[in-house]
């Protein structure tokens, strides 16, 4: 496992790199630097063509500037660096850096006008004229002109590469045009293998083999590759070698389990950067990551689907569901796991087959996403923020007649219209599912499907001193208790006596005809 090489100067506080992407500015500076630079030396040593898959704000775009700048030979940028002893100096190679990270992908024509606008800055930079009017040809022509000139081969970098599709995923008929431009384009790389020196593609998703990457087999994927799993993020180690300036004031506990979790296979979680730094400048906790854009077709997906959001803590899903990425083909494993809204617990191997369990990477991802579930469930952000701060006074007290009356609202708030539109209003988990959305958005600690000898409880809430333990059924008349006696029977409060704390068993009916709760019983043990 690769560490951060310690901070000479760590406890002087240096400045916050929030939003910075170019790696010199961060070097000259002197902003926090957690080092990377040993994972370069190992991609160029191993291999050549490199595929990256991480979510959004992970540092990606970071890491393909500090290649650009290496490979350029920029030396007193890398002074106390890992790599800085292992590189030879005297070699510069040229550098082509295509970067879709902006722009309006959802107009038809825009792509070929941003990529040859691209071009033709490159071009220029390198006083080679444009002699093709394909982007493909011109990039061939470019990759030969450029080692011909230096007598090295180029580095081909792609920043956001799969942006100008996901972007496009509401219109699937612009999404695949745009798939089908960027894999002529892609191709390019490996068509002029002969004046590559090292190439990386990076982006959020790994699409699909047999659309965009059927012409670029040469890729070597890392995105789950153990060894590579902290190529982007912090770890504890470097929160602690490079940030401990920032640290005093903070609970380090509640750091981790708000920002921590981020796994692709390594020996330990990762931090996401963004929610990292702005934590530290803030000094205060709140979910910075999520707030910068959670698209609506998630949502809109995850609720046409009828995805119980009790299961998103608990999915399972193969090393080849989790790479199956297309437009018009999105299995929901893989887009909650690519987008960062699911991470990888364990794996689980079956067979000669590998699986992965997934859960979400921490509580800012838990907390927020049942919010927005919720909000648009019910169309009423407003209602559903009274609700939550009364679900939590409630708790406080125990004032279980006040949670029955509450949860009676909950449903009671969701459009007569929305059940009409919508096929999930018909599964069992439904119900069940708004009911652990609301808790979830109160950031509680809750444990879905929890297994014992006994069989597996439906959720179960530590909260101040207390637990609640939950069995909820669908039945055909009020109050049959059917809920209650599986939680008594099953004497699931077994589990959780030795920990001294009060143990509440509560069966919660619903009823399909009426929407609603239909029956709420208590019994503390």
């Amino acid at each position: 496992m690769m560490q951060t090489k310690p901070d000479s100067s760590r406890t002087a506080k240096r400045k916050l790199p929030i939003g910075i992407q170019t790696f010199r500015e961060i070097r000259e500076e002197n902003c926090y630097y957690v080092d990377k630079t040993a994972y370069i030396a190992r991609l160029v040593d191993e291999g050549k063509h490199y595929f990256l898959s991480r979510p959004r704000r992970f540092g990606k775009s970071l890491f393909l500037d500090t290649l650009k700048e290496l490979f350029e030979g920029n030396e007193p940028l890398f002074e106390g660096l890992a790599i800085h002893e292992r590189w030879d100096w005297s070699v510069r190679h040229p550098v082509l850096r295509l970067d879709f990270s902006s722009g309006n992908f959802r107009d038809p024509s825009y792509l070929h006008k941003d990529v040859m606008a691209q071009l033709d800055a490159m071009e220029s930079e390198a006083a080679v004229p444009a002699s093709y009017d394909t982007a493909p040809a011109r990039l061939r022509h470019l990759l030969k002109v450029l080692h011909q000139q230096t007598g090295q081969r180029v580095v081909m970098l792609v920043d956001e590469y799969d942006k100008p599709i996901l972007d496009a995923l509401e219109t699937p008929e612009v999404a695949r045009a745009n798939r089908d431009y960027l894999g002529g384009l892609y191709s390019t790389i490996k068509f002029g293998d002969a004046h590559i020196k090292f190439s990386l593609l990076t982006g959020v998703s790994k699409l699909s083999k047999i659309s965009l990457f059927s012409g670029l087999n040469n890729l070597i994927d890392i995105t789950l590759d153990s060894r590579y799993s902290a190529i982007c993020g912090y770890t504890e180690a470097d929160l602690d070698a490079v940030f401990a300036p920032e640290l005093p004031g903070l609970d380090r506990s509640e750091i981790r389990t708000w920002y921590n979790g981020y796994n692709w296979l390594g020996d330990e979680a990762v931090y996401n950067p963004f929610d990292v730094l702005l934590l530290f400048f803030n000094r205060q906790f709140g979910a910075y990551w999520f707030e910068t854009g959670t698209p609506t077709f998630l949502l809109d997906m995850l609720l046409e689907r009828g995805v119980n959001s009790l299961a998103l803590d608990d999915m399972l899903g193969s090393e080849e569901l989790l790479s199956a990425f297309d437009v018009g083909h999105i299995s929901t494993e893989a887009l909650l796991f690519q987008t960062g809204y699911l991470t990888i617990r364990r794996s689980e191997p079956r067979g000669g087959r590998m699986y992965y369990r997934l859960s979400y990477p921490n509580q800012e991802v838990r907390q927020s996403l049942n919010e927005s579930l919720l909000n648009h469930l019910t169309g009423n952000p407003a209602r559903r923020v009274e609700h939550s701060a009364r679900l939590y006074d409630l708790l406080l007290v125990n004032d279980f007649d006040g949670l029955e009356t509450l949860f009676a609202s909950f449903f009671a708030s969701i459009p007569y219209q929305w059940h009409t539109n919508n096929e999930i209003a018909n599964y069992e988990g439904y119900y069940a599912s708004v009911f652990y959305s609301y808790f979830a958005s109160l950031g509680l600690s809750i444990t879905v499907e929890d297994s014992s000898s006994a069989g597996r409880l439906d959720m179960a809430v530590e909260f101040n001193g207390q637990v609640y333990l939950f069995e909820f059924k669908v039945v055909e008349r009020a109050a049959e208790g059917a809920a209650l006696r599986q939680l008594q029977e099953r004497d699931y409060a077994a589990k959780y006596r030795g920990r001294g704390a009060a143990i509440h068993l509560i069966g919660v009916e619903f009823s399909r005809e009426k929407r609603n709760v239909v029956a709420f019983e208590v019994e503390r043990v």
